[in-house]
C-alpha cells in the first residue's frame, strides 16, 4: 500500500488541484515539505492560492504533466480515462485517490474529528475549527471551503487534534480513520454513486463503524431518525444534538431577530450551560452550531468558551457570502447545490430582503443530481420573487442529451414560480441588470463555477469606474 510518508521531499502531482479539498491538501503537503504540482480543467478561483504557496499548476489535462512526478493523487471526480492517470499507469508512477491521502494525513492523531452529512459539514467544520483556534488548541484543519480564520482551507497545527470534513461522495469517507465522527444529517444526494437512500444510510453506518470501540465517540443529529438509528447500533460513545429535549445538547428559549439571527440558552442533559448568540443567520445554522458545540465538548473545550466563538463566526466563503452591492442591489453567493440547501439559502435571503424583490439564480449541478431530484428543484426557490436558471454544470459528467435547464424552468412555472432560463453567465447578468431595482437582493447558488458570475459582475462594475 502506497503511503504519503514514504514520499517526503518528493514531487506529488494532484489531478484536480483546483478543487476545494484538493487545493487544501496541496497546501498541506507544501507546508509539510513535499514538492507539489497539479492540473485542473479550468483556471478556477483557488488555483491562484495554490500557486502562491509554491505549487506548479497546469491548466488542462495532458499526459506530460505527470512526467517527473513521484506520486500521483487524483480526486474521485477524475475518471480512469483521464490522460494523466493513464500516463501515470503507463510509466508505473504510484497513484492514490484523494480520500486515501486525507486519511493518511489524519492517521496518528489522538483526536481525529471527521465531520460528515448531506448538508452542513463545511459550516460545522469551520465553526469547530474557529472555536479550537480561538481557544489556543492548535488543531490541524482540512475544510472543503475557505475560512478567513485560518487564511484558507487548511492549517497545519502541532497538537493531537485534526479536524476535517468527511465526504460521502464515492464513499470517500470510508478511507478515513476518525476517533470522533460528527453526522449532521442523512438525506438523498449523490445518487450517481448510490442506489437509494437506504444504501446511503448504510454507508454512513459503515463510516461510523470505523470509530474505535473503546474510546471513539459518535456525535449525531438526534432529530434525524436515520442518524439516530445508525449511532444507536454502536458500542462506542454516543452524543446527540438537536432541537428536541431527548437529545444531550439542545436549545432553550430560542429566539430569532427579523433577519434570522438566533440566540438561545444552550442546554446539556437538562442543565443550561451558557447563552449563545449566532453570528450567522438561519435555523439550520443553529443545528450546525449545536453539532460544533457538542463536538468541542468531546474534544475537551468547555461549551462556555466554545459558544463565545459563535458570535464572531461569520461563515466560510461561498456560504451566504455578500460579494457586492451594485445599483443598490445586494449580491450574495451560496455553495448550496441540492434543492434543500438552496431552499435554506433562500430562506435567509428572504428575511434579509424586506423591501425589494428577491432574485434566486440557480446553477443546477450535474445531470445525475438534476434527474434524481428533479421534482424537488421545481419548488425549492418558491420563497424568491424571481428565479433565473443557468445551464446545468456537468462537472464530472457528460451531457446525456435528454435533460436541460429549460425542462426545470417549465416545471417551475407549472408550480407558480416566475422562472427564466438564462443559459450563460452573460445572459444572466444582462437579464439581472435590465430588471433589478435598488433594494433588491440577488443570490447565486451552486457548487460549480456560478461564483464566477459574481466575480464577473464585480469586474464589470470596476471597469465602469
Amino acid at each position: 500500500m502506497v503511503h504519503i510518508r514514504d514520499y517526503q521531499g518528493k514531487r506529488i502531482h494532484l489531478i484536480g488541484i483546483g478543487g476545494s479539498s484538493m487545493s487544501g491538501l496541496a497546501a498541506m503537503l507544501l507546508d509539510k515539505g513535499y514538492r507539489v504540482s497539479g492540473s485542473d480543467r479550468d483556471n478556477g478561483y483557488l488555483i491562484g492560492d495554490v500557486r502562491a504557496k509554491g505549487a506548479e499548476v497546469f491548466i488542462g489535462h495532458r499526459a506530460e504533466n505527470v512526467h517527473g512526478a513521484d506520486l500521483v493523487v487524483y480526486s474521485a471526480a477524475v475518471p480512469a480515462e483521464n490522460p494523466e492517470r493513464q500516463e501515470a499507469d503507463r510509466l508505473g508512477i504510484p497513484s492514490m485517490e484523494r480520500a486515501y491521502l486525507l486519511g493518511q494525513l489524519m492517521d496518528g492523531y489522538n483526536k481525529a474529528v471527521g465531520i460528515c452529512g448531506t448538508h452542513g459539514k463545511t459550516t460545522v467544520t469551520s465553526m469547530l475549527s474557529q472555536m479550537l483556534l480561538e481557544n489556543g488548541m492548535d488543531p490541524s484543519i482540512h475544510i472543503g471551503g475557505v475560512l478567513d480564520a485560518i487564511g484558507g482551507s487548511v492549517r497545519v497545527g502541532h497538537s493531537d487534534i485534526f479536524v476535517s470534513e468527511a465526504c460521502e461522495f464515492n464513499r470517500s469517507f470510508l478511507h478515513m480513520n476518525p476517533t470522533v465522527a460528527v453526522v449532521t444529517n442523512i438525506e438523498e444526494d449523490h445518487l450517481d454513486c448510490y442506489k437509494d437512500i437506504e444504501e446511503i444510510e448504510e454507508t454512513f453506518g459503515q463510516y461510523l463503524r470505523l470509530l474505535p470501540e473503546d474510546d471513539g465517540v459518535a456525535v449525531g443529529n438526534g432529530d434525524d431518525p436515520r442518524v439516530r438509528r445508525q449511532i444507536e447500533k454502536l458500542s462506542c460513545g454516543k452524543v446527540f444534538f438537536g432541537m428536541g429535549k431527548e437529545n444531550d445538547w439542545y436549545p432553550e428559549n430560542l429566539e430569532e431577530d427579523i433577519r434570522g439571527y438566533a440566540r438561545f440558552d444552550l442546554a446539556c442533559r437538562g442543565k443550561i450551560i451558557t447563552h449563545v448568540q449566532m453570528g450567522v443567520p438561519g435555523d439550520f445554522n443553529v443545528m450546525n452550531a449545536l453539532a460544533a458545540l457538542a463536538a468541542a465538548d468531546v474534544i475537551g473545550l468547555p461549551a462556555e468558551k466554545a459558544a463565545e466563538s459563535l458570535e464572531r463566526f461569520i461563515g466560510a466563503h461561498r456560504r451566504f457570502e455578500l460579494t457586492d452591492t451594485v445599483d443598490g442591489v445586494e449580491i450574495f453567493h451560496d455553495y448550496g447545490h441540492n434543492p434543500k440547501e438552496m431552499q435554506n439559502a433562500i430562506s435567509i435571503a428572504r428575511k434579509r430582503c424586506r423591501n425589494g424583490k428577491l432574485w434566486a439564480v440557480m446553477q443546477p449541478h450535474t445531470f445525475s443530481r438534476v434527474r434524481t431530484l428533479f421534482n424537488e428543484y421545481l419548488t425549492c426557490t418558491a420563497l424568491a420573487d424571481h428565479t433565473l436558471v443557468t445551464d446545468i454544470c456537468a462537472a464530472r459528467e457528460k451531457d446525456p442529451g435528454d435533460l436541460n435547464s429549460g425542462m426545470l424552468v417549465e416545471g417551475m412555472r407549472k408550480n407558480g414560480i416566475d422562472a427564466v432560463w438564462t443559459p450563460s453567465f452573460d445572459d444572466t447578468e444582462k437579464y439581472l441588470r435590465e430588471h433589478w431595482q435598488s433594494g433588491d437582493l440577488v443570490i447565486t447558488m451552486g457548487c460549480g463555477d456560478i461564483n464566477l458570475l459574481n466575480a464577473q459582475i464585480h469586474r464589470h462594475e470596476l471597469e465602469k469606474r
